[in-house]
């Protein structure tokens, strides 16, 4: 028997489908951003530690991440920033990604291409890794988490 409501082959999907992976995401994202807004991690015993931080005592690029997600679900800017600025700007640029892509579906387009050009990933991993050598110089202690 035929189901009259299945689209054909070659018919473009529905928007309700064409939305489904990006909300699922976002479900997802909400979900991890929630429980760490529940569950303090500037409260030992909750999460495991930086195993870098705790095997040579230095701070990696993600160390005070999800006390930045704690800050950010809690409203406060200032501290996410503090925790783990690298971090947050991630988060805000993922935000970004996410509604273009949103939108990109609801109207019928493709997702967007997420293809950047070399440069800009050895950027951005310079970068990363000069903020990673700061925060474990003596003058860098302000940037600790």
């Amino acid at each position: 028997m035929h189901d009259v409501n299945a689209p054909t082959p070659g018919t473009p999907p529905g928007r309700a489908a064409r939305l489904a992976v990006p909300a699922g995401l976002l479900a997802a994202v909400a979900g991890a951003f929630a429980y760490v807004g529940a569950v303090d991690p500037n409260e030992p015993g909750h999460y495991p530690a930086c195993p870098l931080l705790r095997l040579t005592g230095l701070y990696c690029p993600g160390c005070g991440g999800l006390r930045s997600a704690h800050a950010v679900v809690h409203g406060d800017l200032p501290a996410a920033l503090q925790a783990n600025a690298p971090a947050v700007l991630g988060y805000a640029v993922c935000a970004v990604l996410w509604t273009v892509w949103v939108v990109r579906a609801a109207r019928g387009g493709p997702p967007p291409r997420i293809d950047p050009p070399p440069v800009l990933l050895w950027s951005l991993g310079a970068l990363l890794l000069v903020f990673t050598v700061v925060r474990n110089l003596p003058f860098g202690g302000w940037l600790h988490p």
